[in-house]
């Protein structure tokens, strides 16, 4: 079995595959503050709920936006599962050519995200990450990370209009029954939701001008169903694209 960990700025998520078979997930909050010893006892809780033993995981695979946690996972790993971590960008090479300048500057969430995308659906392809924020990437038809674009995200968007305003209030991120909202609530989901859908279908119109009209998109993170319930330019959502990918390149090792 292969545990995939993937460690965000917001969240740290797991999940278990048997083979290509994605059996469970989860998320954990992310906190450098935690020892080692605390996310071993998380992880292994985790497992126990599903009914997963630590002696089944064979392998970790893991890719990090938190220095301070790589070494944090490297040793969860060894000390649960005695093994030693696949971590991309040191140990797990994603196989794309990174033009991004520096190359190190690029997250490797986002190469992750980028070459499960490619393998799947060939190049040119655009991703869209639906996090902490919004973050865009594209790949070329040579399998190039060409690089992509970095906007707030929405609950980033929502709480920033609670605290920067005296008046306004922090809302549910939820689908507005209206463009034009009838009440504060309204107007905020219709701005902060509706308002993102618009602002991804015109850089994903940008994208394909500069990468190919036909590249296509793919939406990824916690909050894609959301947005793409709202527009047609997605030809798959996956909200666990980057645990696959680690699957994916694990399996290459």
């Amino acid at each position: 079995m292969l545990l995939a960990v993937d460690i965000g700025n917001t969240n740290v998520k797991l999940g278990a595959f048997r083979g290509p078979d994605l059996l469970a997930t989860w998320r954990i909050a992310t906190d450098p503050r935690r020892t080692p010893d605390e996310y071993a006892a998380l992880v292994v809780a985790l497992l126990a709920m599903r009914g997963i033993a630590p002696t089944q995981v064979a392998r970790v695979a893991l890719c990090s936006v938190v220095p301070p946690l790589t070494a944090v996972f490297r040793e969860v790993a060894h000390d649960v599962f005695g093994t030693s971590p696949l971590v991309v960008g040191e140990t797990l090479e994603t196989g794309l050519r990174v033009l991004y300048e520096p190359p190190a500057d690029v997250g490797a969430d986002r190469l992750v995200a980028s070459a499960a995308a490619y393998r799947r659906l060939g190049g040119p392809v655009i991703v869209v990450e639906f996090g902490t924020a919004t973050v865009f990437d594209a790949v070329s038809s040579a399998g190039e990370y060409l690089g992509g674009a970095i906007h707030p995200g929405l609950q980033l968007a929502a709480e920033a209009l609670f605290t920067g305003t005296s008046q306004l209030r922090r809302i549910e991120l939820r689908r507005p029954a209206a463009a034009i909202g009838r009440t504060t609530i309204g107007a905020i989901q219709s701005g902060v939701v509706l308002g993102h859908v618009g602002m991804v279908e015109g850089m994903i119109a940008r994208f394909r001008r500069e990468v190919g009209e036909d590249a296509p998109a793919v939406a990824t993170g916690g909050l894609a169903r959301l947005i793409a319930a709202e527009t047609t330019v997605f030809v798959a959502v996956d909200e666990d694209l980057i645990l696959d990918g680690l699957r994916l390149l694990a399996g290459a090792v």
